[in-house]
């Protein structure tokens, strides 16, 4: 059996309302807000009884999706969100943006901060780190033509 498709990336954050709007300005369109909880979610994660508001984000052309957790209980262990991109599993997300000036622009007004600068990697892309919302570590990248 072949593999369909990487579903969706989850990332675990503290304010959702502010996440969510954050991704929104990047571009990303909210599929959808739900509660996730009880005995049955806890056997998936293994974390027990559990109380978790999510958010899916979707990209516009509708193949890639952020879920976007906020747990409730069981309460947050670890805290990996000011790690650097070269941590043992740490996570960016890393997105294809039409003008990356344009965007920065945008995504500094909602408290988006350069990580280091863009570059420009031989005559194929633009790229740059942000870190987004309580830290989030986030790659943009420009096709150059």
């Amino acid at each position: 059996m072949a593999l369909k498709r990487m579903d969706n990336v989850g990332i675990v954050v503290e304010d959702l309302g502010v996440t969510i709007d954050f991704f929104r300005e990047l571009g990303l369109e909210l599929e959808g807000r739900a509660t996730i909880e009880g005995e049955w979610a806890g056997r998936v994660t293994g974390l027990g009884d559990q109380h978790v508001e999510i958010a899916m984000m979707r990209t516009p052309d509708g193949h890639s999706r952020l879920e976007l957790s906020r747990f409730l209980t069981p309460p947050v262990v670890a805290d990996h969100r000011n790690a650097p991109v070269n941590a043992l599993g740490y996570l960016r997300v890393m997105f294809t943006v039409d003008d990356i000036d344009d965007t920065l622009e945008r995504l500094r007004a909602r408290g988006a901060q350069l990580v280091g600068e863009v570059v420009q990697y031989k005559n194929v892309y633009r790229l740059c780190y942000i870190r987004g919302p309580e830290g989030l570590l986030i790659g943009l990248a420009q096709e150059l033509s």
